[in-house]
């Protein structure tokens, strides 16, 4: 009997990867499907099949760098023990994002900018900023913040300007300038009640 030490990737795998590398260096629109079924190494009926369009390869293609993101995060925020903590420690996360090889912006704002208001991409970037508002509100209410869904609010502001900052000026430590204004806003947020010890 023979048994498969190691499987190859999937078409689907191979299609994202190749999306995830050649869509976030150079653009959603300038790569055309020609070049990622090349890179990806797979039959044209393959991408066809498993994503039915271009605009649904890129809705993948989002959906996949949110999962990372997330992902990334999530892993990150387990090293802090308070809720306060976790919120400045989402600033620590981008700025590991922000110091990797080939850090070209955020993923979302970049395939938005170029596909038309009714896109089912738009769908994508809004599911990644709805989940890091949540996250922000979430941590801000278990802090005891006073406003949790307005301090996230603002908090997704400094993200936000950090992630354009870190590629227009090719500067990482925009993750650590936006952490410092973070806990200056933490700092005159007004509470419920009083922060958790530690």
């Amino acid at each position: 009997m023979v048994t498969r030490t190691a499987s190859k990737a999937s078409a689907r795998e191979r299609l994202l990867e190749a999306a995830n590398e050649l869509f976030y260096a150079e653009g959603v629109q300038s790569v055309g499907i020609d070049r990622v079924i090349e890179h990806a190494g797979v039959a044209k009926a393959s991408l066809y099949n498993t994503f039915g369009s271009k605009e649904g390869l890129v809705y993948a293609y989002l959906e996949f760098r949110h999962e990372r993101s997330r992902d990334r995060i999530t892993r990150t925020l387990t090293r802090f023990r308070t809720p306060r903590e976790q919120l400045l420690g989402v600033f620590d996360a981008l700025g590991e994002a922000f110091t990797r090889p080939g850090y070209n912006g955020c993923a979302f704002v970049r395939a938005t900018a170029e596909v038309p208001e009714d896109s089912v991409v738009r769908r994508a970037a809004e599911n990644n900023r709805a989940w890091v508002r949540g996250l922000f509100t979430e941590l801000a209410s278990a802090a005891g913040y006073a406003e949790p869904g307005e301090l996230a609010r603002r908090l997704q502001l400094l993200y936000d300007g950090a992630e354009q900052s870190a590629r227009m000026d090719r500067d990482p430590s925009a993750a650590t300038t936006a952490r410092a204004a973070a806990a200056d806003l933490l700092d005159a947020a007004p509470l419920t009640r009083p922060a958790p010890a530690g």
